[in-house]
């Protein structure tokens, strides 16, 4: 080749390889979610070193090379129970937690090579749904998406627990962040909506910074913006025909804007800047706004997003029905088949009803359900039950007396770990 034609390309290929854009892409993580369900969460100590946790199989995975491999550290076999995988999070590269649906709480003192059982905790929480570590020795937890709201506390890696009951402020609680020790963030719902809630003394008193004033909403995950502490996003979770929303302050929480998300059930949220960023949900993948939520773009990779796990503006992973990086290295990786969540098997006994809603459920593994009833458009009615630890495989029988309903067309809502869902029915 000529010598200037080769100092060309060279000089053209490195600078493509410098200024080329990060995209998001698959990981390889075919050969460990052989089954398609949905990883929950992913958590990175740095640019390499992560763990995944899969939710419905109950397995935690790590990598110390940036997700190009993954090592099996835990499933549900080596434990004596059936549980649900929602978060994982570590407060070094030794000490980490581990939180389920299932009224167990794990950590960890050897960098996930084994877990031992958090007792210690008074009352015990019925499920751990978000979970934070700042600092060198503080943890914090939240739950429980069905109810009730309260946070668990320690401030010596794990050794002794704090339980705060939230029940004053929320119902449900899913997701927690603290930027300090003492001034966090948490988020789910209230009576009245979707709420965020602040504290600037560890826990110890909340104020409501936020309410979507939509009755039967959650914010199911936050995100504060690194670069801008004041910069604060919320993913909005609401009930068809309702779209669900991503919620954005500019300052601190004083003044929110609202803009409709890609799906009724998002629930991963994630930006790199005020205007570039991602959400995704049980029936989508990647959505990208570069106007801070006005217009969504698919990206039409991914799918069944839970979380979106920001390094910095080049860098960030994610989970789903896999394990997603977002990079401009070129990763090659097997794309798995899109995935959205599997519905319920809910058969009802007759539709139209005169006087009493009745169905079957049969649930595929042990289960946590909230049924609730709502207008056609979407309007929250009443809830009609709430029930943890609901054992699989035989069918569970429901009946509602519904004589007292106008007639005319209904949604019941379903909320189990997996997600929501909702049916019609017609009172006559």
């Amino acid at each position: 080749m000529n010598p200037s034609k080769f100092l060309f390309y060279s000089s053209f290929l490195a600078f493509f390889n410098i200024y080329s854009q990060p995209t998001w892409q698959t990981l390889n993580a075919a050969t460990i979610n052989i089954n398609n369900q949905r990883f929950d969460d992913i958590f990175f100590l740095d640019e390499n070193t992560g763990w995944a946790a899969n939710g419905y199989y109950a397995a935690v995975y790590k990598t110390t090379d940036g997700g190009k491999t993954w090592a099996e550290q835990l499933n549900e076999s080596e434990l004596e129970g059936d549980y649900y995988f929602r978060n994982i999070e570590f407060l070094n590269e030794d000490i980490g937690f581990l939180g389920t649906l299932n009224g167990k709480f794990f950590k960890t003192s050897n960098g996930g090579n084994s877990w031992q059982n958090v007792t210690n905790i008074s009352p015990n929480p019925l499920a751990i749904c978000g979970l934070d570590t700042v600092g060198e020795s503080t943890i914090y937890g939240c739950g429980a998406y069905f109810s009730p709201a309260y946070i668990i506390k320690s401030t010596d890696s794990g050794n002794t627990w704090q339980y705060i009951d939230m029940s004053s402020y929320a119902n449900a609680l899913v997701e927690i962040y603290f930027l300090t020790e003492s001034v966090g963030y948490v988020s789910g719902r209230s009576d009245n909506g979707a709420t965020i809630l602040k504290t600037t003394d560890g826990g110890n008193s909340w104020n409501e910074i936020y309410n979507s004033n939509v009755a039967g909403e959650y914010c199911w995950k936050m995100q504060v913006l690194e670069s801008n502490t004041n910069i604060i996003f919320g993913s909005i979770t609401s009930v068809a025909p309702n779209p669900g929303k991503l919620v954005k302050t500019n300052n601190g929480g004083q003044d929110w804007n609202s803009y409709d998300a890609p799906e009724t059930d998002i629930q991963a949220v994630g930006f790199i800047s005020e205007n570039q960023g991602w959400m995704g949900g049980f029936t989508t993948g990647f959505y990208e706004t570069l106007n801070g939520g006005q217009t969504w773009t698919n990206l039409n990779t991914g799918s069944n997003l839970n979380r979106i796990f920001i390094i910095n503006p080049n860098l960030a992973y994610a989970s789903g029905t896999s394990l997603y990086k977002f990079t401009s290295e070129t990763l090659n990786a097997e794309t798995i088949k899109k995935q959205d969540r599997t519905p319920l098997n809910i058969t009802f006994k007759s539709n139209p009803v005169t006087s009493i809603l009745e169905f079957d459920i049969t649930f595929e593994s042990i289960d946590n359900l909230v049924i609730e009833l709502y207008s056609s458009s979407g309007k929250y009615i009443k809830s009609l039950s709430i029930e943890h630890n609901i054992q699989p495989k035989t069918p569970h029988y429901y009946a509602f007396p519904v004589e007292d309903l106008p007639s005319g067309t209904y949604l019941i809502n379903f909320h189990n770990n997996t997600g929501r869902e909702s049916r019609k029915f017609i009172k006559k």
